[in-house]
């Protein structure tokens, strides 16, 4: 497998490491006081955070996984979905954006700790830390499955270097060395969809006329649906609403992508990074659905391809059908890797973040006192470090033990993580509501995830099948309709008591 690379592939892939960590050591200079490790100094500019959010919100499974539901029966009906994520994009720069501009925030969980005390702060977080650290784990194998499947490692080997690579990058130059690697990761993946398509385009005969003619012959270009069935991912009203909420949940109360917007020069500038940014992801998809078009074309009447799973076809081509020692092999594993260390570098630097903001208070440790609050920073920054170090081996462990499980398990873990969109944006509405009390918020997030779960993982069985761009809305209505009526019955009671009284 090793002699797939040839010298060129190597050669790209060390200076794509060699750039990585040149980027870091660079950063080390700026990254000295607390808000430029952990918000990047809140100067970066909107382009270079608009980066980081494409390239921290796509994995490695994006990028090897789109092409197949563009080769299989899906075509471009997937692209409904990211309509859904700019409208979302949209709903969070006009009603929560301006929220986390109201002071100086480390945190999206500040806003509860405002509204309900330190509690609901601490609880959010940790519900944050869990579900990413979780997922971001299981990222990590199966990014590590691609480099054991090219390189020949053994798959522990694999989960080990490329989690201590990321971790030692993230260390050097905090928000700021993962910003800028985000940017130059996305370009790198980018470059190697194009190099692809353009290859598959001038090897088919007929070239793009022909991809294109036989995926519409095959239905594959009717990309808008417009019948409504709950058991059905791609229809436009499952894109739009679904993927619209899903997006309010994942960019809009979840700390991986706030503490991107707390980087930004201001409220405007953040704002204009993520809706432009809902554009590019639904060019980025674009791009990688018409890559397995041109696959389809590719492999047309080749039995033996044909018979494996459509998100292991991509795999397949770039391996076997790729042209060796050219450097195209080399450039299609430098994106895969770049696509996984984009979100594994974002999801440490926001995990030290939540645990020095959120569990540790650091707003209410910086006193008035000039030298104080520098000794209290120079402290905290040295905390964040280690944190960095800790989550990174957290994350490594995940991997290793994920490595032991059943396939089906490690999915089943996946959605799990999922599930926080809707509690968060459960959680986030009921803050709205003046009337809400602690015990509703703390009742209501329970009874959306007992909910949710009955959903993914009773109801099937049951006969009863629920598309995922639908959990998020599950999630969010069960949380803030539980929440809302506890907190109503809980204000009548003690109202009736005083009144007795």
């Amino acid at each position: 497998m090793v002699g797939a690379l040839g010298l060129l592939d190597w050669l790209l892939l060390a200076v794509a490491a060699f750039v990585t960590l040149g980027i870091g050591w660079a950063e080390r200079g700026s990254a000295k006081s607390l808000d430029a490790y952990l918000v990047g100094g809140r100067n970066l500019p909107w382009w270079a955070i608009l980066g980081s959010i494409v390239a921290t919100e796509t994995s490695t499974v994006t990028v090897l996984s789109i092409p197949g539901e563009a080769y299989g029966a899906t075509g471009l009906k997937f692209l409904q979905l990211p309509l859904g994520y700019i409208v979302g994009r949209l709903l969070v720069c006009t009603l929560l954006m301006p929220m986390f501009f109201q002071g100086r925030l480390y945190s999206a969980y500040q806003v509860l700790g405002n509204r309900f005390g330190p509690s609901a702060q601490k609880g959010a977080s940790l519900l944050f830390l869990v579900a990413r650290n979780l997922g971001d784990g299981l990222r990590l194998f199966l990014a590590a499955i691609v480099l054991h499947t090219w390189l020949g490692w053994s798959l522990n080997s694999c989960i080990l270097a490329m989690g201590l690579f990321t971790i030692v990058y993230t260390l050097m130059g905090g928000m700021r060395s993962v910003v800028w690697n985000d940017c130059v990761q996305l370009l790198i993946y980018l470059l190697g969809g194009v190099a692809t398509l353009f290859y598959l385009a001038i090897h088919i005969p007929g070239g793009v006329s022909t991809i294109w003619n036989q995926a519409g012959a095959e239905g594959k270009l009717d990309w808008l649906r417009f019948h409504f069935d709950w058991s059905d991912p791609y229809t436009f009203w499952a894109g739009l609403l679904g993927g619209g909420l899903l997006t309010l949940g994942s960019h809009g109360v979840d700390q991986l992508m706030v503490q991107r917007y707390l980087g930004a020069k201001s409220l405007q500038e953040a704002q204009r990074a993520l809706a432009v940014s809902g554009l590019v992801v639904f060019f980025q998809f674009f791009l990688f659905l018409a890559i397995g078009l041109a696959l389809a074309s590719f492999y047309r009447g080749n039995t033996e391809v044909q018979s494996l799973k459509p998100d292991a076809v991509f795999s397949h081509f770039i391996f076997h059908d790729f042209p060796k020692n050219t450097g195209l092999i080399g450039l299609m594993l430098a994106s895969i890797l770049a696509a996984a260390m984009s979100t594994l570098s974002s999801s440490l630097n926001a995990s030290a973040t939540a645990v020095i903001s959120d569990l540790c208070q650091i707003q209410k440790r910086l006193g008035v006192d000039a030298a104080e609050k520098s000794r209290v920073e120079a402290r905290y920054l040295a905390a964040s470090k280690w944190l960095i170090l800790f989550f990174g081996l957290l994350q490594i462990a995940i991997g290793v033990w994920a490595s032991s499980w059943q396939d089906n398990m490690v999915r089943n873990a996946m959605r799990i993580t999922g599930f926080t969109a809707g509690l968060m944006l459960g959680w986030f509405l009921l803050a709205l509501h003046p009337r809400t009390t602690q015990a509703g918020l703390w009742l209501g997030g329970m009874g959306g995830l007992a909910v949710l779960s009955w959903v993914q993982f009773y109801a099937p069985s049951h006969g009863i099948s629920i598309a995922f761009p639908w959990l998020a809305w599950i999630g969010l209505a069960a949380t803030a309709i539980l929440g809302y009526l506890i907190s109503i019955l809980q204000n009548h009671l003690s109202k009736s008591g005083s009144t007795s009284g």
